[in-house]
């Protein structure tokens, strides 16, 4: 099995509802998909991948060598590491951009650049998900601003690499979760794997293709669509060779918006459905979330709830 893969460009043509019915179909059954030809220059993204990959090998290859991850599989003996992830992150935002690296040329220009691309293609996405909800048009979008429209829906960034691991069978990449927010936009490395998908009890590997965006639904989604749409459990291996670049970026509702199942939705499902997705503020559950990340999801509904 592979994930989906959709020619996002054929939206604009007489394949349109051909194309439709590919993304509804990978929301529904995968909560992953690929999209080619989503409207990223080529050159932007080519761009991107040079300067992160310059940023990491300056200003914080040397840093991981000493980093706390590193020391305790050095001293694990043959214990598996549990509570920790083999990688380096950093976080972009809006609010901290002034924090961005200056020592590597070009890394703030390309990287602002590059995440107000990815906030207009979410927004095309979140559009095709009303069109296939049969929810009115910016739905989603209106839903994450919270009330009043203020437009604080907002773009997160984590530029993470993920170094060669010499005992990768001790520690994970990235422990299995599932996102959050609402949608992300991956743009992974095109030559190391490493990222996995879970689909009907099996990890399935999420190719790596040149110059796509992978797109997954998160825990939002699932509230809003009612279930339709499930967040996908995924995680991320650590591999013995290759230095793995991963740049996620998450379209999140405003920390102040109320999110519950679109009321179009809960008509069409039975009662016993209804009571699954409690009304709930973002900021709440994101706070539960930090504490639960790599726990069942379900839980986190119900802490929110009560």
């Amino acid at each position: 099995m592979a994930i989906p893969v959709i020619d996002f460009s054929k939206l604009n043509g007489d394949e349109r509802a051909k194309t439709l019915a590919e993304i509804a179909n990978a929301c529904e059954e995968w909560g992953f998909f690929q999209l080619v030809n989503n409207g990223i220059a080529e050159e932007l993204l080519e761009r991107v991948k040079k300067v992160s990959s310059e940023f990491y090998k300056v200003e914080r290859e040397e840093n991981f060598k000493n980093s706390k991850v590193v020391n305790l599989l050095n001293e694990s003996g043959d214990k598996k590491l549990e509570n920790v992830d083999w990688e380096d992150v950093i976080t972009l935002t809006d609010d901290n951009v002034s924090e961005w690296s200056y020592q590597t040329s070009g890394f703030q220009e390309t990287m602002k650049e590059f995440r107000y691309e990815l906030k207009i293609l979410a927004e095309k996405i979140m559009e095709v998900m009303d069109e296939n909800l049969g929810l009115p048009k910016g739905y989603i979008k209106k839903a994450f601003n919270g009330e009043g429209g203020e437009n604080n829906a907002f773009l997160g960034t984590k530029l993470c690499h993920y170094p060669p691991c010499p005992n990768p069978e001790k520690v994970t990449g990235l422990r299995a979760h599932t996102d959050a927010g609402g949608v992300i936009l991956l743009f992974q490395d095109d030559e190391v794997g490493g990222l996995q998908v879970l689909k009907d009890g099996e990890w399935i590997d999420v190719q790596p293709l040149k110059n796509t965006i992978v797109i997954n639904t998160g825990d939002q989604i699932e509230v809003l669509s009612n279930g339709r749409y499930k967040s996908a459990w995924h995680r991320v291996l650590s591999t013995i060779d290759g230095n793995r670049l991963s740049i996620a970026s998450f379209y999140n509702p405003s920390l102040k918006a109320t999110i519950a199942p679109a009321p179009q939705l809960v008509k069409e499902t039975n009662e016993e459905m209804d009571q699954t997705y409690p009304r709930f503020v973002f900021g709440d559950y994101m706070s539960v979330y930090v504490q639960q990340k790599f726990l069942p999801k379900e839980p986190r509904f119900q802490a929110v709830r009560a």
